[in-house]
């Protein structure tokens, strides 16, 4: 007989079972959490192209969404605060919605090459502050919004997630003719625009809207 998904006897529902389950953690582990950016975390800041951004709503509905630019995007205006600049997207601002209900935030840094990661998690803020953003200026366009993160933990992560996805490993990665383009999927998923147009209109944004 399958086993039921909800069936009791094989979840964990509280902080002991938990632990109970996973064992202690280790005493590395533990002390290895600050409560700043040291050097070594903003000279992989400084080296990193991507982050993910987790947030979640007052009602504790999650959200994660990504973030890249240029290594170095995000600034790192000293060792408790960093700054997220805002570049074009969709206008959906999921996670800035997220933000102006519960200001706390998970971010998780990668360098390509780099097994390892650095998590951040502290609050944010929303700014429009030109002296903040004015530096962060690409293409002569310079964001209009950004995202003030006041650090309470900063910890690099250990390689084994990436290892074992062999993320940086070109001899892995999918041929791109292999899964259908995004354009396709929205004219699909939606049935409100033509794949052609679809297409077209997401190769155009790739091309020209970027900053």
């Amino acid at each position: 007989m399958a086993t039921q998904i909800d069936d009791p006897a094989t979840g964990i529902d509280d902080q002991a079972g938990l632990r109970a389950h996973i064992g202690a953690v280790n005493p590395l582990a533990e002390r290895k959490v600050l409560d700043r950016l040291d050097g070594f975390c903003r000279d992989f800041i400084a080296l990193s192209p991507f982050l993910v951004l987790a947030t979640a709503d007052a009602d504790g509905q999650a959200d994660a969404s990504p973030r890249g630019d240029a290594p170095g995007f995000v600034q790192v205006l000293d060792e408790r605060r960093l700054l997220i600049p805002d570049r074009r997207g969709n206008n959906r601002v999921d996670s800035y919605a997220n933000i102006l209900a519960a200001p706390g935030v998970g971010l998780i840094f990668m360098v390509p090459g780099i097994a390892e990661t650095l998590r951040v998690n502290g609050r944010a803020r929303l700014t429009r502050d030109a002296d903040l953003l004015g530096p962060m200026t690409v293409q002569e366009r310079t964001p209009t919004l950004g995202l003030l993160v006041e650090v309470d933990e900063a910890f690099f992560h250990c390689g084994k997630a990436l290892i074992r996805s062999k993320l940086w490993d070109p001899t892995v990665q999918v041929e791109r003719g292999s899964f259908p383009s995004l354009g396709r999927i929205v004219a699909e998923q939606t049935k409100a625009i033509g794949v052609a147009e679809a297409e077209a209109n997401m190769e155009e944004g790739y091309r020209t809207r970027l900053y």
